[in-house]
């Protein structure tokens, strides 16, 4: 492990007096990093969401491109949406030379908690060019249940007044 550098070197730029010390922490985290598995490479991956609210449902969708409809499971478990399924490798690997390997391929699964328990016909899934819809209708007193607070100006009475 390479010792952290004095605050003030000959080769070292007066303006800038922690540029040693960044240097020797990126270097310290690249060769700890070096030789770990990224997550696509054990096959696990979380698939990104975009989740919105509206006055009667919420809207979730995640892109899974090449991922078939048959291959994906949409559950629920209490108030938790689960978005699970697996993504199937298209080809052997053995049998070309391959130069550049990105894609990744795997198992994977995305939980989110509802602030409500759905029940089971309030949920509608369509899966359209890789992109996953899903729409949640909220239960009627949840949809009913939001309520606007006035904001008054000034201190709240009682309040002892401000020192400043």
């Amino acid at each position: 492990m390479a010792l952290l550098p004095t605050l003030r070197s000959r080769n070292q730029n007066l303006a800038d007096p922690f540029a040693a010390f960044r240097r020797e922490l990126d270097s310290f985290f690249s060769d700890y990093n070096r030789g770990l598995p990224t997550l696509t490479e054990v096959g696990a991956q979380m698939p990104a969401l975009n989740i919105a609210e509206t006055k009667d449902a919420i809207e979730i969708t995640t892109e899974l491109p090449g991922v078939d409809e048959k291959d994906i499971n949409v559950s629920l478990d209490g108030n938790r949406l689960v978005i699970a399924g697996e993504k199937k490798q298209e080809s052997d690997r053995s049998e070309k030379e391959w130069h550049v390997v990105e894609r990744s391929y795997g198992a994977f699964h995305r939980a989110v908690a509802l602030p409500f328990e759905p029940s089971d016909a309030s949920i509608e899934a369509h899966f359209d060019k890789g992109v996953l819809h899903l729409k949640i209708n909220k239960p009627t007193e949840v949809a009913k249940a939001k309520k606007t607070i006035d904001i008054k100006a000034g201190p709240p009475k009682g309040a002892a007044p401000d020192a400043a």
